[in-house]
């Protein structure tokens, strides 16, 4: 069967694997979910949350006869922070470096699909806009780059999605609630431009009225599309794309 990889949200500093609601949907609907855990910030800084995030993806193709799991129809799927961590799972090729030493050196890390909801997909531009306004990244952002942009602005780079992506890249989906205070609806809107820049064709879902995490901001607003509308597109999307068969 397919699978489909999801990676928790927690600003790169907290959460887990466990419980994890996303991988469950996807079970019931016929893949194989699976839900992950990486090196948080506070104990190593960016590249360690990709570095184990495709580890993963590379220890679940290599043990893909044990789980009856197709290799070559893999999926990656997060929100906020795993957003992130999805997107460049599904774009930072070898050539960027962030395989890391975990193991399965052989085995590619590659996905056949990618969802986004909220994920940051350039910490340059963000850090930049930030600026103009007097303003700095939280200190999630800073504490997973291992600084300011000004002390580590390789990490920076390195870390978003935009730079890494090419015209083989996989199909792409993004949620972005267009009230959202926490990561500017702008981030999925430069990662869609990027696909398209590449002649790729990425689907953006605005979801009105909704904040981080698709919350209602204003009192008595009706979020649009519903959270079930947007389940529903999440495993329509990665039915298209992986099958279930």
């Amino acid at each position: 069967m397919p699978a489909v990889v999801f990676i928790h949200g927690g600003g790169w500093a907290q959460g887990d694997k466990y419980p994890s609601p996303r991988a469950e949907s996807l079970a019931k609907r016929g893949f194989f979910g699976v839900s992950i855990n990486y090196r948080l910030s506070g104990v190593a800084p960016f590249p360690a949350a990709i570095e184990d995030s495709k580890y993963a993806i590379r220890w679940l193709r290599a043990h893909a006869g044990d789980y009856k799991v197709d290799p070559d129809r893999i999926g990656v799927w997060g929100s906020s922070a795993g957003g992130h961590l999805s997107l460049l799972v599904g774009t930072a090729d070898a050539s960027a470096r962030l395989e890391g030493s975990g193991g399965r050196a052989g085995v590619s890390s590659r996905v056949q699909a990618i969802c986004s909801w909220f994920g940051p997909s350039d910490f340059v531009t963000w850090y930049q806009d930030n600026a103009r306004f007097g303003r700095t990244l939280s200190s999630a952002e800073t504490k997973f780059l291992g600084g300011t942009m000004e002390q580590e602005p390789e990490a920076y780079k390195r870390a978003s999605p935009v730079y890494h992506v090419s015209p083989d890249d996989p199909p792409l989906i993004m949620f972005h609630g267009d009230r959202d205070a926490v990561v500017p609806l702008k981030q999925s809107q430069l990662m869609y431009d990027a696909y398209r820049k590449a002649g790729l064709d990425p689907t953006l879902v605005t979801v009105r009225n909704a904040g981080h995490g698709f919350g209602a901001v204003p009192a008595g607003a009706i979020v649009s599309p519903s959270p079930n509308e947007i389940d529903q597109a999440v495993a329509d999307f990665f039915f298209k794309y992986l099958g279930n068969q």
